[in-house]
């Protein structure tokens, strides 16, 4: 039976603060919030960028917050929820279109609907498939987006998987390198989880200024 005070624990849990994610559910939080952040409409406000890294940090044991997640299992959490995550949602925007979208009230939610559909037009369904993933809110509804609008299931699992094991693993592996490399970490973390979502943002920035430099290019010739 759990006890009252650590079930208070849980059930006083910030979802929006990967720490307090962390320290009330572990390994298991990070597949579901991941299963959430990509694959439910819902769940577009979580905090998947910050959680990744965040566990990460956790598993080097430098962190002095009183969580110690294991490495490995981690790993595995963080892809499956993120893979299964994105192709459940898929599924759904298959099935049920633009219906989701549409009885959503958020401006957030429709705005980010509307940014990954200009990726997909922009881009093609893989680059804006992979770079989706390391957008907020994007990464949510790109998903549902893609089946809508009839995106090949083929294409469509083979993107995701790739861009879900680099966004999940490689935003882990990141966190985990740096705390174990730099002392009391910990102290730094806000800054360097802001640092880290920047960074993330890179390809869909240089992407971005490719196509411009393109479209002016063109402009310039004709």
């Amino acid at each position: 039976m759990t006890p009252p005070v650590h079930l208070a624990a849980q059930l006083a849990v910030n979802v929006l603060d990967a720490q307090s994610l962390l320290a009330a559910f572990g390994v298991l939080g990070v597949g579901v919030v991941l299963f959430a952040e990509t694959g439910l409409l819902v769940g577009f406000f979580l905090p998947g960028d910050s959680l990744l890294f965040t566990a990460g940090l956790l598993c080097t044991g430098t962190a002095d917050h009183g969580v110690k997640l294991s490495l490995g299992p981690l790993l595995v959490a963080a892809a499956v929820g993120a893979l299964a995550g994105s192709q459940v949602g898929y599924l759904l925007g298959r099935k049920a279109g633009g219906a989701l979208l549409a009885r959503s009230r958020s401006a957030r939610l429709h705005e980010g609907a509307k940014r990954a559909e200009e990726l997909l037009e922009r881009y093609g369904h893989a680059k804006a498939i992979v770079l989706a993933r390391f957008v907020p809110v994007v990464r949510t509804v790109l998903n549902p987006m893609a089946g809508a609008l009839d995106v090949p299931v083929r294409t469509f699992t083979l993107w995701q998987v790739v861009g879900g094991l680099v966004w999940s693993v490689g935003l882990t592996l990141a966190g985990y390198a740096l705390g174990s490399s730099i002392p009391n970490v910990d102290r730094y973390l806000l800054p360097m989880v802001a640092v880290i979502v920047a960074v993330s943002l890179i390809p869909l920035a240089a992407e971005v200024l490719r196509s411009r430099r393109a479209a002016r290019a063109k402009g310039a010739r004709g």
